[in-house]
């Protein structure tokens, strides 16, 4: 048991150290805004205008998230032996999952700047503007905040719960525009906290192992880098979301309703979990299967309660429902890794040798993704096993996020939890979890880098990062036999026997 104790801290450890590298090279890398006082630091100035100061930031951030991936691994390898987890695997992961994240609380963003919007359209809140109806470009500046050129002219995707939180940071952060970055991240720590709190209870109420789903979520680097590091407020959406199904579970129906409405004024993604958060909420005596009256009513409860307080959010904003419209879009573009993206790519490579146009498909199967998603939805809405509603709710948020064009790496965080606490048996289901998230790992330190453009290095600083993630996932293939295990011999000891036997 000591024995244990010391390679469990050494792997904490470990994972650490990863998360520390991260941070430090972040700051050669990362995302600054351009008033920022960092960038009159001397070390920082090094980092960031001098090409090996570039180089060594672009291996080093790409290095520790390595480092931090090995180490999730290896603490799951550590913690579940004989197919068991040990007793105390809970705590562990936890301690292990707040001392990776809390290097990046004062990281500079990485992964993604949507953090830098969030910036200005708190201070289009402030304004009096209506960000669902102009974009950021209305504001002075706006560029030099960091913000992508993308959310010049769009419309903003969050609900209007955000954009209090948004503006109240703005207002509170004043012209400190590096506080305001950590007051961001700091609210969205908080949704990770939420998952911490939450995902072990309905791991434990769904018969899984609570310590393994929240190994495979709040610990996992992915989730760590795009909650805290890159600031998403993804993090607190979930996090209500996930209080919210907790607390239908419980019969405290009037309380889900309220916590599903914050998320849905986050984001009006989890829109889509109300209906079947009023399943639970009326599934919560055990009378089932449901009849249609009782279907009926806990959902006028729950839409009753949730758009109340929606509409009063509204109303004292002046924006009304203009949140609605968010959900009728899902982007104007496409990546390749979306089925939708690839029919289309597939499509478009057929189409060329004969000089024929395939920019037409795209619109065709995003309609038809689209409608596609609604009928899932649908159909689990109103058909299925009433003991499994929280599966129905997990498959419907899935096909919504897999049919859409555009997947981003934290969409499929939306996903993780629900499934990590529904139950992710170990075998090809966890190689899957585990080879997504060494993917966007790889993709996400290598595309979204940071370098002046006066030192032109950009393209190649991506080969340089891909290069290093190529070398670290070979490293880790064929030095460790046990971490491969999970990847390449995916099946369970006990199934292998059982199919020999047979």
């Amino acid at each position: 048991m000591n024995t244990q104790r010391t390679r469990v801290r050494g792997l904490t450890l470990y994972g650490l150290a990863g998360s520390l590298l991260i941070l430090l090279c972040s700051f050669g890398v990362g995302w600054l805004t351009i008033d920022s006082p960092l960038n009159r630091w001397l070390p920082v100035i090094a980092l960031r205008t001098e090409a090996a100061g570039v180089v060594v930031s672009t291996v080093g951030l790409t290095l520790g998230c390595w480092m931090l991936f090995h180490a999730w691994l290896r603490l799951y390898l550590q913690l579940r032996t004989s197919q068991e987890w040990t007793p105390g695997a809970l705590k562990v992961v936890t301690r292990a999952a707040l001392l990776w994240s809390a290097p990046q609380l004062l990281a500079a963003p990485i992964f993604s700047r949507d953090v830098f919007a969030y910036l200005n359209q708190g201070r289009l809140v402030l304004m009096g503007e209506d960000p669902y109806q102009v974009g950021v470009s209305q504001l002075e500046n706006w560029f030099q905040l960091g913000t992508d050129v993308t959310w010049a002219e769009n419309e903003t995707p969050y609900g209007p719960v955000f954009l209090w939180i948004a503006a109240g940071i703005m207002q509170l952060s004043g012209a400190h525009h590096d506080l305001a970055v950590l007051l961001f991240r700091v609210v969205c720590a908080a949704g990770v906290v939420m998952l911490m709190i939450w995902v072990p209870k309905l791991a434990s109420h769904c018969g899984t192992e609570p310590a393994y789903a929240q190994w495979l979520t709040v610990a996992n680097p992915l989730l760590i880098i795009s909650f805290v590091s890159s600031a998403h407020n993804d993090a607190l959406m979930m996090g209500c979301a996930l209080a919210g199904i907790w607390a239908a579970l419980q019969g405290r129906g009037v309380l889900a309703a309220v916590l599903v409405a914050l998320s849905i004024g986050i984001k009006p993604i989890t829109l889509l979990l109300l209906p079947f958060v009023g399943l639970l909420w009326a599934a919560h005596r055990g009378d089932l299967p449901l009849t249609w009256r009782r279907r009926v009513v806990y959902w006028a409860g729950t839409a009753g309660v949730s758009g109340a307080l929606l509409l009063i959010v509204g109303v004292i904003q002046g924006y009304g429902f203009g949140w609605v419209g968010v959900m009728s879009g899902t982007g104007d573009g496409h990546v390749l890794w979306a089925p939708v993206g690839l029919l289309h790519g597939l499509i478009s490579v057929v189409l060329m040798p004969f000089g024929l146009d395939g920019d037409w498909s795209l619109e065709l199967l995003r309609t038809v993704g689209r409608l596609v998603s609604v009928i899932v939805v649908l159909v689990l809405i109103l058909r299925g096993d009433d003991r499994r509603i929280l599966h129905r709710m997990m498959w419907a948020f899935t096909a919504v996020v897999v049919l859409s064009p555009v997947i981003q790496p934290w969409y499929l965080l939306w996903l993780l939890p629900l499934f990590a606490v529904t139950g992710i048996r170990p075998g090809k289901p966890l190689a899957l979890v585990v080879a997504v998230s060494a993917f966007f790992l790889a993709y996400g330190a290598a595309d979204q880098l940071f370098v002046y453009q006066f030192i032109d290095l950009q393209a190649e600083m991506i080969v340089v990062s891909a290069v290093v993630s190529v070398l670290c996932l070979t490293a880790l293939a064929v030095l460790d036999k046990p971490v491969r295990s999970i990847v390449w011999e995916p099946e369970e000891p006990r199934r292998k026997q059982e199919r020999r036997a047979r």
